[in-house]
Parts: structure tokens; C-alpha cells; sequence
């Protein structure tokens, strides 16, 4: 499926990763790996589900210093295994709406370059206001921040 970026609403992050796609997969798709990296430290990621089709679920807990836990689930909308995955918070599992969210959808790509990954993850935000609020809140340090993470964690794959 091909997506036209909104500059209004969008926010996107390119890394380019030592590990090829395949590891970079493992560590988005794994429960047990995806907790080790997904939020920067030292938020700890905990209760990881993943069930890897278009309508399963994609869920976290963070444990946030000072600011408690934040629980987050949402469905999973497209999975193309070591090149795509796409989920979103504004629907649970089964495509079933949900009555609040942040409001987003992350589409998260992944290139071959090399012997590593361009990597691509891309923030899709309901309204400007949102996208604003988002990136205020520090998109490209935390997602940056995780993304380092994500890179040191596939090369020891």
C-alpha cells in the first residue's frame, strides 16, 4: 500500500542501522526483545503483546520515572515481514474502535542498505495540534533515543 506523508500531521524518523532487516524484524516483532529497546531508558517496557496479523494486538506497559504507568494497546493494521509493520492505537484488536487514545498510527519500514536497514518509523497524527503535542513532548529524541536502542540490540543478534 502506498501512503502520501502529511507534513501537517506526520512526523518521521530515518536511522540507518548496523543490523539487517531481518534482526531489526526480530526486535519489533518479539515481545521479549521488544521490551529491551522500545522506549528510551530509563523507562522500562513491560506486558509486551504482539499478535502478528492485520487485526491482532499491539500493546506495552511503560513504567515511566515519575510519572508512573502508561499502558498502551492498539491493533495491528498491515505486516509484511522485515519491510512493514503498521499499527495504530485508534483501533484495539479486531479492528474494534476504542473510546480514547493518543491518537496515532506508526507505520514502521524497513530497507535493506548494505549490510544494515534504512529504517523509517513514521508518527501519523489525527489533527496538527496532536502532531505539535507530540513532537513538544520530544519525538525526535525519544524515538531517536529508542532507535539507538533498537541498533545496539540487533547487532548482538
Amino acid at each position: 500500500m502506498t501512503m502520501t506523508q502529511n507534513l501537517d500531521t506526520d512526523l518521521e524518523l530515518i536511522r540507518h542501522l548496523k543490523a539487517p532487516p531481518a534482526k531489526v524484524w526480530r526486535c519489533w516483532t518479539e515481545p521479549a526483545l521488544l521490551a529491551q529497546w522500545f522506549a528510551p531508558k530509563p523507562v522500562v517496557t513491560r506486558d509486551v503483546k504482539i499478535d502478528l496479523r492485520p487485526g491482532g494486538i499491539f500493546a506495552t506497559t511503560m513504567d515511566i520515572p515519575d510519572m508512573g504507568s502508561q499502558t498502551g494497546a492498539g491493533c495491528i493494521l498491515e505486516v509484511e515481514p522485515q519491510r512493514r509493520l503498521v499499527w495504530t492505537d485508534l483501533l484495539g484488536p479486531g479492528y474494534r474502535p476504542v473510546a480514547e487514545s493518543f491518537g496515532f498510527t506508526a507505520i514502521i519500514l524497513m530497507e535493506p542498505e548494505g549490510s544494515g536497514t534504512l529504517y523509517r518509523a513514521i508518527a501519523m497524527h489525527r489533527t496538527p495540534d496532536q502532531r505539535k503535542a507530540d513532537e513538544d513532548m520530544g519525538f525526535e529524541a525519544g524515538w531517536g533515543a529508542a532507535a539507538a536502542q533498537l541498533d545496539a540490540l540487533a547487532a548482538t543478534l
